[in-house]
């Protein structure tokens, strides 16, 4: 058997005192993000927020999980769900890739079917970047309806 895959996890400071339930069930569970590892072992690696806008602790958390194994960095669902969502996503991906050469990935939980309405109805995920940043946590409505 191969080495796990260690991943960190950044979340959004708005969610700072989120205990990570869905976000480790979707792990134990390889749904969301997570489907991607469905072959492979992964380890929690980091787990911290990204320190509030404009994200004062980019600079120091995925060096600490890169120092602890990390070989990819997960922005959590919260970012794209909340409302609004984070408008710092794509600098946050270019600068961890840039500084700390790790890969990112937008997501971890399926979208739950609540956030799922209420912004296809705000039209807040119009747009061709959207697409390819929410494929990763897009689900069938049953498993959206799992994580409300």
């Amino acid at each position: 058997m191969s080495d796990p895959l260690r991943i960190g996890i950044v979340i959004c400071h708005r969610y700072h005192t989120c205990a990570g339930g869905k976000c480790l069930r979707a792990i134990r569970k390889r749904e969301g993000a997570f489907a991607a590892y469905k072959d492979r072992e992964v380890e929690l690696g980091g787990y911290a927020t990204c320190g509030g806008c404009p994200g004062g602790n980019i600079e120091y958390a995925p060096e600490e999980m890169k120092k602890n194994g990390v070989e990819v960095i997960h922005l959590a669902t919260g970012l794209v769900v909340g409302y609004p969502p984070c408008p710092h996503i794509a600098y946050y991906r270019r600068f961890f890739k840039e500084k700390f050469g790790i890969p990112v990935v937008v997501g971890t939980h399926p979208i739950p079917q609540k956030y799922f309405l209420t912004h296809q109805g705000c039209e807040t995920w119009n747009g061709p970047e959207w697409e390819s940043l929410l494929a990763p946590v897009m689900a069938d409505e049953n498993t959206c309806l799992a994580y409300d």
